[in-house]
């Protein structure tokens, strides 16, 4: 039994009500860092010697044939850097956008923060979907971050030796 009983309607309310928050209020948190802390390299971000460039995301989940289908989320807030192709092929170019999978890794993994507060109003059960629906819709996204990261840091180590 959660510690807040409502009826069930009220309850797939405000489970609606608070996912929509949570991922606009991280969206936003996020958006509002600015692009020189995504710019520096840093322990959370990095990418692994395992990870082979990104090779690996698409050998496992075959990232190239679905990851097309993702909504940016630039396309709903209306702000922000699109990730769906390249702005240019600049070194530059490509360390900015490489900071922004990092900007979109980051809002994907603090967007499944909030998942445990479900229980509160939720049965056991539904919270544990909670955290399950939490941790489905974002690794997508995270998984595509650290999949084209990969391969661009590639491509700008290599050309910066």
């Amino acid at each position: 039994m959660p510690p807040l009983s409502l009826p069930v309607i009220w309850t797939v309310m405000i489970d609606i009500f608070a996912w929509a928050f949570f991922h606009i209020f991280v969206s936003v948190l996020c958006l509002k860092l600015p692009l020189s802390f995504f710019l520096k390299e840093s322990a959370w971000f990095r990418t692994f010697v395992w990870e082979k460039s990104g090779k690996v995301w698409q050998r496992i989940f075959r990232v190239k044939s679905w990851k097309g289908r993702l909504v940016d989320g630039t396309v709903i807030l209306k702000k922000g850097y699109e990730k769906k192709k390249l702005h240019g092929t600049s070194i530059d170019d490509l360390k900015v956008f490489a900071a922004e999978t990092r900007r979109a890794e980051m809002t994907h993994w603090l967007s499944i923060v909030p998942a445990p507060l479900f229980f509160i109003w939720n049965p056991i059960w539904a919270g544990w979907i909670m955290i399950l629906y939490a941790v489905m819709f974002n690794l997508p996204f995270i998984i595509v971050q650290r999949y084209n990261r990969g391969r661009i840091d590639a491509i700008t180590l290599s050309t910066s030796r």
